[in-house]
């Protein structure tokens, strides 16, 4: 088995670990406030990370400009997970995901503008022609179409600031630290939102379901920094789309939920757009200025 072969099941599994973590937060937030969900997730998640940290010596020797740039990747990662999470709860889970996948366009054009990264005519034909695709998933207008699918298109807004910020960061930043700061954020940015919604019991299967999702989240994590430092970049990439076939299947299988038709097509012309876009930077030898430890490929919050 070569290298590339096993980062391509680690990216796989890892995008399915992370559908099977949106399931599990989706079912408990019918029952428990997201709130209270998220809250518990983090902190069960930031305290298993702390444990890892205080056995790493010089975890938090950061340079002043890297504590900036983690803080507003901080801000990133609570904004994108605040309206991913309210539109996962409300919205058909498929098609929260295909509307996902336009998150690398965002970020390749507000890296041309802000970071003056270089991107020619065919990366952005591939761009216009994936926003196409999101009008379709979209449909405004018709009745399918609501807040919550505005909801995610600002969670890519969020998700876009994050990674601008990560490809800023020193190479030697520690991928654990910034994990950690970056759960913390994300609970106690939950913690103020939930104020004025008061905790209910928890069934003992919602309990069990929250320490999965946050199970799942280090491992799905753990899982992408080991395919991004096994695998070349080019070749692990495209795996990433297998997350819209996840959550096709568990919207289907948990949920009973199917896309409609123009959906479905939408959701094929991003993945195409995508790919081709991929192609593009392979061919011209592009790659995200990045610390290794610290992958982009994965653009859920």
């Amino acid at each position: 088995m070569t290298d590339n072969f096993k980062a391509a099941l680690l990216m796989m599994g890892s995008l399915a670990l992370l559908s099977f973590n949106d399931t599990a937060i989706k079912l408990v937030a019918a029952t428990i406030p997201l709130a209270q969900v998220i809250v518990l997730r983090n902190a069960v998640t930031s305290t298993a990370l702390a444990f890892v940290l205080a056995r790493t010596r010089g975890a938090f020797k950061i340079a002043r400009r890297d504590w900036t740039l983690i803080f507003l990747r901080g801000v990133g990662e609570a904004g994108a997970a605040y309206f991913y999470l309210e539109a996962l709860v409300h919205m058909p889970f498929a098609n929260l995901v295909a509307i996902l996948q336009s998150a690398p366009f965002v970020v390749t054009l507000a890296a041309a503008l802000f970071l003056g990264e270089s991107v020619g005519w065919r990366r952005i034909s591939a761009i216009l022609v994936g926003f196409v695709g999101v009008l379709l998933i979209l449909r405004p207008g018709t009745d399918g179409f609501d807040i919550y699918s505005i909801y995610v298109l600002i969670s890519v807004l969020f998700i876009t600031l994050r990674d601008l910020t990560t490809r800023r960061l020193s190479p030697e930043v520690s991928s654990m630290s910034v994990t950690f700061i970056t759960s913390t954020m994300v609970m106690l940015t939950y913690m103020v939102i939930g104020l004025g919604t008061p905790w209910v019991p928890m069934p003992g299967w919602t309990i069990w379901l929250t320490l999965a999702a946050a199970a799942l989240v280090l491992t799905s994590y753990v899982s992408i920094i080991r395919a991004m430092r096994i695998g070349e970049i080019s070749f692990v990439s495209p795996f990433r789309y297998t997350s819209l076939l996840f959550a096709l299947v568990l919207g289907l299988v948990v949920f009973g939920e199917w896309p409609e038709p123009l959906t479905l097509v939408g959701a094929a012309i991003v993945v195409a757009s995508g790919l081709f876009m991929l192609y593009r930077e392979h061919k011209l030898g592009v790659t995200p200025d990045t610390p290794e430890e610290l992958p982009e490929v994965s653009t859920r919050p």
